[in-house]
């Protein structure tokens, strides 16, 4: 059985915190890291009756989306809501942990979700961020010892592409130099200028990885003073990124594919609504889980024919819709990021290929947390 800790990083293995923006409050928020974790409750608000039924479930943690104390606190007294929250989850042995805009920008994470609720494919970031930053490591070896060079660097986190590992470029040429006094050169003698073969070596490492890098081609390297470059690499666009483009099966109407989302999400009183010519081809859509209605250029750039988001506003949505610029889908806040939950839920007890553990069981919440709980129309009243 893992420890609180154990499954915390995996999480965060998952949705780095790095990830989230600096007004954000991710990771763990309560709970004792040694404790043993049998169940993991999943929610999206981190409210009381969220609490409770995690306790109900008897999980040891409770993840959501939405962080606890987003302002911060100088309390956690138990004469708030939020303070009730901590005070019910400590005193029944479960913790709590957020994963909130690191998630939204994840790959897999929250918009990815939303897309597989809707059915769409060949899924791509709808703005993408930056990949890793990256250096390119060169260095000139004697032939000899090229292989245990590379060995070195790779264990030491350059070299990898993609899911190949110890990746390098080789080129065959002479170098020449002289020694000075005093020196102990591997090839030559001190005084003489020495023409040597050698072997050009490149390899990309992570810039996170840079001093590690530097000091393992210094200790393996034959030389007494080795020439080596470390350049700085543009960084391309990655897989992360805010948001989904992908593209439905076939194509429907603005009213069809709005009847559409309705009936993948899950239901609330909020509903689904539609800005836009309800007669409007849609084949290419563009998600966002949560509030994402400053994404519709960005999405229209992309080529979507609509965008699905939340939280839209009067006069941006009147000012898209006029302008032709997307048609806009806006459901709850809460019931597009919903489905994310199940993701997280699968990776947990599968893995997902990655870094989860099948010790742990998970559950989802199915409490409606949206804090929209009436919609009359007005031919009701």
């Amino acid at each position: 059985m893992p420890s609180l800790g154990e499954v915390v990083a995996a999480l965060e293995g998952r949705y780095d915190p790095r990830w989230a923006e600096p007004w954000d409050a991710v990771g763990l928020v309560c709970g004792d890291p040694d404790t043993d974790v049998r169940r993991v409750h999943l929610a999206v608000d981190p409210v009381l009756a969220v609490a409770e039924e995690a306790i109900t479930a008897g999980a040891q943690l409770l993840v959501t989306h939405h962080p606890l104390f987003l302002g911060g606190t100088t309390s956690v007294a138990a004469t708030t809501a939020k303070g009730r929250v901590v005070h019910r989850l400590l005193a029944a042995g479960c913790g709590l942990f957020v994963a909130h805009t690191n998630a939204d920008v994840a790959d897999p994470g929250v918009s990815d979700a939303l897309a597989g609720a809707l059915g769409l494919r060949d899924l791509r970031p709808l703005r993408p961020g930056a990949a890793e930053p990256v250096d390119k490591v060169v260095t000139f070896v004697p032939a000899a010892d090229v292989d245990r060079l590379l060995d070195a660097l790779a264990v030491a986190g350059a070299g990898t592409i993609g899911h190949y590992d110890r990746c390098a470029f080789l080129v065959e040429g002479a170098g020449t130099f002289r020694a000075g006094a005093g020196t102990n050169p591997t090839v030559g003698r001190p005084g003489e200028v020495t023409r040597t073969p050698e072997v050009r070596v490149e390899m990309v490492a992570p810039r996170a990885r840079r001093s590690a890098v530097v000091r393992a081609l210094l200790d393996a390297h034959p030389y007494e003073e080795p020439a080596y470059d470390v350049i700085e690499l543009a960084a391309p666009p990655g897989s992360r990124g805010l948001g989904r483009v992908g593209e439905l099966a076939e194509p429907m109407t603005l009213s069809e594919f709005t009847a559409h989302v309705a009936r993948s999400l899950p239901e609330t009183a909020w509903g689904v609504r539609a800005a836009g010519d309800q007669r409007r081809p849609v084949r290419t859509v563009a998600v966002c889980g949560g509030s994402g209605g400053d994404l519709a250029v960005t999405a229209a750039r992309a080529g979507a024919d609509v965008l699905v988001t939340a939280d839209l506003k009067h006069h941006a949505t009147s000012e898209t819709i006029e302008d032709h610029v997307v048609a806009l889908v806006d459901a709850a806040h809460w019931a597009t990021e919903w489905p994310w939950l199940e993701q997280v839920a699968a990776y947990l007890t599968t893995g997902d290929g990655e870094r989860g553990t099948d010790t742990v069981e998970a559950t989802v919440s199915r409490i409606v947390t949206d804090p929209w709980t009436v919609h009359a129309h007005q031919k009701e009243l």
